[in-house]
Formats: C-alpha cells, structure tokens, sequence
C-alpha cells in the first residue's frame, strides 16, 4: 500500500499544504513544535478516523478557521482509493471512501494499515494495563472487525453492572446476573482472541528486540486474565457486595494485566532509557509484521522521533531492519539534518524531504 498524495487545510497548526510523497521513504526535518507530528497526526487521521494526540475533533481544527479537511490519495494494489474528512466545530465528521460518505466509521478501520511510532508509547511502560490493554485491542480490532464488536458489547454490559453497583437502594440479583451473562459471554470471546494474538506475537516482537539489541537482553509480554484463573460468572456474583463498596466491577477481561518484562523484572523499574524506547519499537515493528501478514499488503510505517536516546549501534539495526524488503512507504520525523543525511545514506532507497517551519511544508 502507498499514500501518492496528502492535501491538509486549517489542521492543527497546518493552514495549507498539497504533498507528493516518495514511494519508499519520506523525511520531515523541522524544530520542535513547527508540525512535523502534525502532517503524521493528519496520516493516521486518514487511516483510523481520529487523531493519535487529542480525540476531540474540533480541537484539531486551525485556530480561529471554520472548517479542516484532510484527503489522501492511495494506492492499494492496482486500485487507487481516494480517503476525504472534513471537520466543522459543532458538526459532525465527514469521511469519505472515493467521494461516498461512510454510513459507519467503523466500515472504514482496516482499510489503510499503519503503524505510528512515537515518543507517546512510552506511556505503554509508564501507565500500565489500560494502555496496553488499548495497544493489544486496537492491533486485533485492524484486522477482525468482530473483535471491535464484541469489545463495544462487553463495555456496555460493564457500563450497566457498574450503574447497578451504584444504586443505594436495594437492587434484585437477577438484574446483575443479565449483565454478568453478557460480560461472561463476550469476556470469552475476547479472552480468546487476545490469548491467541499474544501467543502469535510475542516470538515475533521478541525477534525484533534481539536482532535490534544483539541479543544482549531477554525480553517478554505476560498476559494474565482473570478468565485464564476462574470461573468468571462466580467470581462476578461472589464479588458483588464488595464491588458494591467500591462501586466499580473488580471482575472481567477489563482488568486483564500485560506485564512487560526485561530480563525477568518488570521493565518499568528497571529498563534505561535506551531498552524502554528498543521494547517499544520492537513492541510496534511485531504489529506492522502481523498486520503485513493479516492484511496481505505493507501498512503504512510513521516514525516520529524514534531515534533519540538510542546509542549508534541500535539507530543502526533499526534502519537496517526499516530499509529491507518487508517495510514498505516510511514517513519519519527528525530535527537534526545532519542525523537524517547519515540514516538516509544507510538506507540507501529513493527519498524525499520536507522541511516544516511554523506549520508551512517546503521540499
């Protein structure tokens, strides 16, 4: 897959730009805060209806303008598929696949794979289990749209259990019991699908991470679910006059762990700066892998930042690994020039660069 062309109007700081893009790699080189991130941000816009940094529409809307527009022209395979939103503060989004408008936004995720790798995954180490519950879901839902179904069912069954435990008066158990049915069910389904991902992925990530690191650590990703230790169901009816206390469900695949792991100890205490970003990036090139495999075409690869606080000889694996004939169109962010000149003479492949100053982009 390959994105010919981006037009952006009154994005973030982007008043105007009309983008032709190199069919292997394509650099952004700008200070910090001139809109690198932003020209990104308007990629993965295109490809998963919504910003990776602020969720809230008319928050990426141009300062003082009346509307934003993002549009992409793609090539996938022989077809040439044309991606259009256009924002309005107070209005609802408009996204469009070759000028017809989606009747659900959900019909469009999966469309266009991509991958974006950021200083923001390092919230995946800092914040715990619902960022990486988030990463592993997001990673399933691009390819089994079910998943994402099922996902929404379970959350509204959590939703209605924790009304209930909220109720001061007394509430009848079999009302509790059509929601626990609900959450049990979908749960399984869930559990299933993150189990089998994780046993796929793991080797794969962990491959990325040697080949990246030398081999000189061990790394893994643990996941523990309450569904793999109980019966669910019990467990839920056992736990409802505590859950009542605490007036939140304690039960249920919402509190699934992903426990990332260095040499035998959780990497959030003991990793460097340096092992943090190389999980990371192992974390997210194992995700381009197996969506290549899923989807049977290249996604789209974003690097934004990813080099600094890596020691030479790991910058120097990455763009080996980036460079080969498994990655496809690469969009990087950096703001060293000099650095850039040395990692683009390494990879060696046909390229462009766009330097970005104050939200205006110039080749």
């Amino acid at each position: 897959m390959r994105l010919n062309s981006l037009s952006i109007l009154n994005y973030k700081n982007i008043r105007e730009a009309e983008l032709v893009f190199s069919p292997k790699i394509n650099c952004f080189i700008g200070n910090n805060g001139m809109g690198k991130t932003n020209v990104l941000d308007a990629i993965y816009f295109l490809s998963f209806c919504k910003s990776h940094s602020n969720s809230i529409d008319s928050q990426n809307i141009l300062h003082n303008a009346e509307f934003a527009l993002i549009q992409g022209k793609y090539k996938i395979g022989e077809a040439i598929e044309e991606i259009y939103c256009g924002m309005k503060p107070r209005l609802k989004k408009q996204f469009k696949r070759n000028k017809k408008e989606y009747e659900r936004l959900s019909d469009h995720i999966g469309l266009l794979p991509l991958v974006l790798v950021s200083p923001d995954d390092s919230v995946l180490i800092s914040e715990g289990s619902d960022e990486r519950r988030k990463f592993i879901d997001g990673v399933i839902s691009q390819f089994n749209k079910n998943y994402l179904n099922q996902l929404l069912q379970y959350n509204n069954a959590l939703k209605q259990r924790n009304a209930l435990l909220k109720i001061e008066t007394q509430v009848e158990e079999s009302l509790f019991e059509i929601w626990e049915d609900q959450m049990a069910m979908y749960g399984s389904y869930i559990f299933e699908q993150r189990k089998q991902f994780i046993d796929e992925f793991v080797p794969v990530f962990q491959h990325f991470y040697a080949y990246i690191s030398n081999g000189n650590e061990k790394i893994t990703l643990n996941y523990q679910s309450q569904h793999q230790e109980h019966d669910i169901k019990a467990r839920m009816a056992s736990t409802r006059n505590r859950d009542r206390m605490l007036g939140y469900s304690t039960q249920g695949i919402h509190k699934d762990e992903l426990e990332m792991m260095l040499d035998g100890y959780p990497i959030k205490r003991v990793g460097s700066q340096g092992q943090n970003k190389t999980y990371l990036i192992s974390l997210k090139l194992a995700q381009f892998d197996f969506l290549k495999r899923t989807h049977n075409l290249s996604p789209l690869l974003l690097l934004d930042d990813i080099f600094d606080k890596l020691d030479s000889d790991r910058v120097k694996k990455i763009v080996e690994l980036v460079s080969g004939e498994t990655f496809g169109q690469i969009f990087i962010t950096d703001t060293n020039r000099e650095h850039l000149d040395l990692i683009l003479q390494q990879l060696g492949q046909e390229s462009s660069i766009f330097t970005v100053n104050n939200g205006e982009i110039s080749m």
